[in-house]
């Protein structure tokens, strides 16, 4: 029986281009994920979108004296087409700035309301005499009063995660124009999270599949006491609140944006023709998957799931399994400093399994990783192309040379073979259970170990040897090694999409990859196989000091992708 499997993945904001902080945080896992089950046979939903709200666009917006649309519309289109050269595969990438997301941030808000989880109070907000305005939190900076980190902003911590209010912060001072802001009180409306402290604390006492570092966060946050938070800001860049004499405040964007899981399920059910379509991945025994950063963790553990059980009616998260950061040769990724690597300045140079593949095999899934050009360019000759790719490329042109370009007949497997074939059914199982469990980078390393298998098997048997003294021994070798590629064409799918098809296709096959499902396929002797071309390009040693050169330069010109 098929699961139903509702995958939602971070909202990105939409002030500044791609990283591959964002890629290996959220977006590739998420889609090794849906494409693991939608293999499966399962029914997946993955939705996200652009984070068109919030003072990151607003700050771009100023900076370059253009406006919160202009900018947000840019980099929305800029995500798509990455999204589309990376092979990630969203059922809907929308944006936060639909009149259906309007439309369902007001309701969670009015529904809330109406159940007294949201109540009106004041609040202390931050103004600078400078700027005559109120700041939002992000317009404001200062030392974290927990890490001592000086360049906290007003939200949170990016040194220690930690989520703040602008008056925690030490040595304050305005974004724009470095005032110290004074605080004058304002009406806002608050999110009642501390009436959620004992639910939200015995269900998590049920999690025991969340990664380590996903309970430890979450655990710490209610150990400490959840303090209740306020969901509007002083702005006019956002969603209204609903409300009379809240004309000019809009709804606080961590507090919309998590909607965005919910309003872009049902846009994309609209877009089906059913607008009922959302509820089988919303109720009922579908598993909700919401792939993130770690600094999103209090989020999607606490404030959204409070605000889902306030709701009523709607599953909480099942898994949050959230990654940690990724380092950039050795050093922490900065925008501002352009210690980064743009998704799109790398799609121009590079194949996107090859960064696909290197992601996956590093993932920081427990602790911090660090992506090096050096290990990149080993990853890619060493791995993809000398094990796997020339795995491919030798056993299908060997075939076309010798065989007539078609499967030969698998004659009776001899010891070795057989062990092969059961290697590819296990490394195939293996796997299973490793995605299921969103272990990414362990089932990768499973997958390249069989094709370093299916290498060391064709050496011993040195088919290029028996096809002069016995053909049918050389024609059991290849038959075997084509089977284990057809087992590492599917096993492979879900982290290099566009190789897996194009090995689908010199296969022999028709269509997608997907239609084939998780299963090991009985190679059918006789079929016709498609001339081969390499799965991968090996790369040459310069480019680590070329790549490696771009870093930091133009400090700055990059911008500040959150």
């Amino acid at each position: 029986m098929s699961e139903r499997i509702l995958i939602g993945v971070a909202w990105p904001y939409a002030n500044g281009p791609l990283h591959l902080g964002h890629i290996t945080g959220a977006y590739l896992p998420a889609d090794i994920f849906a494409r693991y089950h939608r293999l499966k046979g399962n029914d997946v939903l993955m939705v996200s979108g652009s984070d068109q709200h919030g003072t990151p666009v607003t700050i771009r917006a100023e900076q370059e004296s253009s406006t919160p649309h202009e900018v947000a519309d840019r980099y929305h289109r800029q995500f798509v087409g990455c999204w589309a050269k990376l092979g990630i595969s969203f059922d809907l990438f929308t944006t936060t700035d639909t009149a259906n997301h309007f439309q369902v941030a007001h309701d969670m808000f009015l529904t809330l309301l109406d159940k007294g989880y949201i109540y009106k109070d004041t609040m202390l907000q931050a103004y600078c005499p400078e700027c005559q305005r109120f700041l939002p939190d992000r317009y404001v900076e200062g030392t974290c009063p927990y890490c001592a980190f000086d360049k906290a902003r007003g939200d949170e911590c990016d040194e220690c995660g930690k989520p703040l209010s602008p008056s925690e912060l030490k040595e304050l001072r305005c974004h724009l124009c470095s005032t110290p802001p004074r605080f004058e009180h304002s009406e806002h409306f608050f999110l009642r999270l501390s009436a959620f402290q004992d639910r939200l604390a015995g269900w998590i006492k049920e999690q025991t599949h969340w990664r380590r570092n996903v309970l430890g966060g979450a655990w710490k946050f209610l150990n400490e006491g959840l303090k209740d938070r306020a969901i509007t800001r002083d702005l006019d860049w956002g969603i209204p609140v609903p409300q009379p004499g809240f004309e000019r405040k809009r709804l606080y964007v961590w507090f919309e944006n998590v909607i965005g899981y919910l309003s872009a399920s049902k846009e994309w059910a609209k877009l089906q023709g059913d607008d009922a379509a959302w509820q089988r991945f919303w109720q009922g025994d579908a598993r909700g998957f919401y792939f993130l950063g770690k600094d999103n963790i209090f989020f999607h553990t606490l404030s959204w799931p409070a605000m889902l059980m306030g709701y009523g009616n709607l599953n909480l998260p099942y898994d949050v399994p959230a990654n940690e950061f990724l380092t950039i040769e050795g050093r922490k990724l900065s925008t501002s400093r352009n210690w980064a690597i743009w998704v799109d300045d790398y799609l121009e140079r590079y194949d996107p399994d090859a960064l696909r593949y290197a992601l996956s095999v590093n993932m920081p899934e427990t602790g911090d990783s660090d992506f090096s050009w050096r290990e990149f360019l080993r990853r890619n000759n060493n791995e993809l192309v000398a094990t796997y790719g020339n795995l491919a490329h030798r056993v299908l042109t060997f075939a076309h040379r010798h065989f007539d370009g078609v499967v030969p007949q698998a004659g009776k497997p001899d010891e070795q073979s057989q062990r092969l074939l059961h290697g590819a059914g296990a490394t195939l199982d293996s796997v299973d259970r490793l995605l299921y469990r969103c272990e990414f980078k362990a089932a990768v390393k499973e997958a390249m170990a069989l094709a370093q298998e299916a290498n060391r098997y064709l050496d011993e048997q040195a088919p290029w040897k028996t096809i002069k003294t016995g053909p049918d021994a050389s024609g059991r070798t290849i038959y075997t090694a084509l089977s284990a590629l057809t087992t590492l064409r599917t096993i492979f799918h879900p982290f290099l999409p566009f190789s897996s098809q194009k090995l689908h296709w010199y296969l022999g096959f028709d269509g997608d990859v997907e239609q084939e499902g998780w299963r090991v396929h009985v190679l059918p002797p006789g079929q016709k196989l498609r001339q081969p071309e390499p799965l991968f390009v090996k790369l040459d040693e310069d480019i680590v000091a070329q790549e490696t050169g771009r870093l930091g330069a133009q400090e700055g010109q990059m911008g500040t992708g959150a």
